[in-house]
């Protein structure tokens, strides 16, 4: 009752984002439940259900980190004093959390369930009734505990890794808990850069290798293409990983790199707010540009070529696409509200308006010179396996 007090009266935007992870969780959860549609209809054709359950992981994990990033973000989960008196302690708000988590992803499978229904036929007095059945299998009866299964796969994952990602720690002497430790919060430079860079080595080493591996197993892609080795997916997977274990640590390098040589105010002010926002930004702009690469990648590939892209491609691209750009999205509000003591400070002492402004310019204009080329080169080293 308190999680849902406390999801009533947050603010309008608060409910906003809890309403993109529903319809998030909705998308992915009708995906799933289309899959199990196919496979009813298809009995024989058991490996193209299991390749297309295996193509709903990426809606899947972009729907999960979305879900956590809005619920780390969520102002009526942070701790704040007063609380614990009242038994509202960091482990308590944890468990807040991960229940409106759960109860958004819920909601969303639920209206997936809802519409694949209408669509099948089972559900009447709406326009398009049965308007797929052919292709969701309506002439036989849906296995109610598989359906649930897939569609608990999204609420499950979501609320665990929400769980996981805002537990609150326990200091080493004594074993007293301490206030949950800000995931966002600036530390020693990110480490991830060196195991970044790795990564997307051994990716683009193992596509390489694998396409021209005689005897490779070949996979059908989303859009009717064909001739793709496992292991070249296999690498982009890798490679992908890659750059997004990667995001903070280039974040930190750019804010690093603008305060070199002499810096002025502007630069100063710019380059410590990428270090200290690196943690904050630098995964979600990481796997933005995890994203953008592979969309580069698949123009690449289907050019010259009429690719069979159905809804259902379309709808599973629209949901990674989506998911990436609103967790950088909220991502970078939370970095604006998070400096707004700084802001407030420095206008108090009559920093003028434009020294601000100029200084979010830098920032964006940093971090897209060197995020932007680097996504075009990964993107172009990882099509050429596939081209070829």
């Amino acid at each position: 009752m308190l999680a849902l007090r406390l999801a009533r009266g947050a603010h309008p935007l608060v409910q906003l984002r809890r309403l993109l992870v529903a319809a998030a969780s909705a998308g992915t959860g009708f995906l799933l439940l289309c899959t199990l549609g196919y496979a009813m209809g298809h009995p024989e054709a058991s490996g193209g259900a299991l390749l297309r359950l295996a193509w709903c992981v990426a809606p899947i994990a972009a729907t999960v980190y979305f879900a956590v990033t809005v619920a780390r973000t969520d102002p009526a989960t942070r701790p704040r004093s007063g609380l614990s008196a009242v038994g509202l302690g960091p482990a308590r708000l944890t468990v807040l959390a991960t229940i409106s988590t759960a109860v958004a992803c819920t909601l969303g499978s639920m209206v997936a369930l809802l519409f694949f229904l209408h669509l099948r036929g089972d559900l009447t007095g709406l326009p398009f009734d049965g308007a797929a059945a052919e292709l969701l299998a309506a002439g036989q009866p849906l296995p109610l505990a598989a359906a649930l299964t897939l569609l608990a796969l999204v609420p499950l994952t979501a609320s665990a890794a929400s769980a996981a990602v805002l537990r609150p720690r326990t200091a080493k002497s004594g074993g007293k808990q301490e206030e949950p430790a800000d995931p966002n919060a600036p530390a020693a430079p990110p480490s991830g850069l060196p195991w970044g860079v790795a990564l997307l080595a051994a990716g683009l080493a193992v596509e390489t290798y694998a396409s021209r591996s005689p005897g490779a197993s070949d996979l059908r892609m989303p859009g009717g293409l064909t001739g793709s080795p496992a292991g070249v997916l296999a690498g982009w997977a890798l490679t992908a990983l890659g750059l997004a274990l990667a995001g903070p640590g280039l974040t930190h390098l750019c804010g690093r790199i603008l305060q070199a040589a002499r810096p002025g105010a502007m630069r100063l002010l710019a380059g410590r707010g990428l270090q200290e926002e690196a943690r904050r930004i630098g995964r979600p702009l990481g796997v933005l540009c995890v994203v953008a690469s592979g969309a580069y990648a698949a123009l690449t590939l289907y050019s010259g070529a009429r690719p069979d892209v159905g809804p259902l491609t379309t709808l599973g691209s629209l949901l990674v696409a989506g998911c990436a750009v609103l967790t950088l999205a909220t991502a970078a509000i939370e970095a604006k509200h998070a400096r707004s003591e700084t802001t407030s400070a420095l206008l108090k002492i009559g920093a003028p308006a434009s020294l601000l402004r100029g200084t979010a310019a830098l920032r964006a204009g940093v971090l897209a010179a060197v995020f932007g080329p680097l996504t075009w080169v990964v993107a172009e080293l990882a099509a050429l396996p596939l081209v070829g």
